[in-house]
């Protein structure tokens, strides 16, 4: 029998139960792809992190309970929060090599971990009518599309008393990942993610979305620096930073859980 530590983290949080909650698993070696997959489906978390020790830092994969996927900030952070408190890191970064995007990195600075990932663009485009019905919303101020849409609406009020028709974005297809967001006078930019075909279909706090929506937002408000929050029902806090091919993701994390996978 073999026995695999792994924790429940609550990322983008300064407390239990907000943020994003994902699982980690660090492995000595890579387990086979299908018993990945049929742990992180036990787990039955959004995502569930698993890592293996390298020469230079750590090898990172990301699996929902339907298949491996090539980004997830909010396990990623999660990850790093693990090997920071649990694993005697001695250093205060972390370098993470991908599969799908490649080297990221880590940072800590007290209680705030900040990820350094690739940048995302997007573009106009014309919406399908079923887009905005899904959402229940007549009208946007702009729609753009990238890794997903990216829908803006008119202030935070509207982001936050959205009810969308999960049943109508599962039925039509290319509406599985929609991002809606809005300017804030508290924060530079709030948002949603919604993503009707997994096993949440809203997502708590989503840092690969950010990845998109912090070039966006820093272009149209003319920064480089800004807060920002997911205004989900646990919600998170993020700090961003945009650096033309690159974006700075800040967060904190909390453990909700540790224990054993037994094999």
């Amino acid at each position: 029998m073999q026995a695999i530590d792994f924790w429940l983290v609550d990322a983008f949080s300064d407390r239990p139960f907000g943020g994003n909650a994902a699982a980690v698993c660090p492995l000595t070696d890579w387990l086979p792809d299908e018993v990945m997959l049929q742990m992180a489906r036990q787990h039955n978390q959004s995502e569930t992190a698993f890592l293996v020790r390298s020469d230079s830092g750590f090898e990172l994969r990301w699996f929902t309970t339907h298949a491996e996927i090539d980004l997830c900030g909010h396990a990623t952070l999660a990850a790093a929060h693990v090997i920071f408190e649990y694993l005697d890191w001695p250093d205060t970064s972390i370098r993470f090599s991908t599969r799908f995007v490649g080297e990221l990195q880590v940072t800590r600075n007290g209680e705030w971990l900040t990820l350094d990932l690739p940048a995302r663009d997007c573009r106009p485009e014309t919406p399908p009518q079923a887009l905005l019905q899904a959402l229940g919303i007549d009208q946007a101020r702009s729609v753009s599309k990238g890794k997903c849409w990216l829908v803006e609406l008119s202030g935070r009020e509207q982001v936050e008393a959205l009810q969308p028709d999960f049943a109508l974005m599962r039925q039509i297809g290319g509406l599985n990942k929609v991002c809606v967001t809005a300017a804030d006078s508290e924060y530079d930019f709030v948002s949603r993610f919604f993503s009707p075909e997994v096993t949440m279909p809203e997502d708590p706090v989503t840092g690969s979305a950010h990845t998109m929506l912090i070039p966006w937002w820093g272009a149209k408000l003319g920064k480089t620096r800004m807060r920002a929050r997911q205004v989900s029902e646990r919600g998170g806090d993020l700090r961003c930073e945009w650096l033309e091919d690159r974006v700075k993701i800040g967060g904190q994390a909390r453990t909700y859980m540790m224990g054993k996978v037994f094999l």
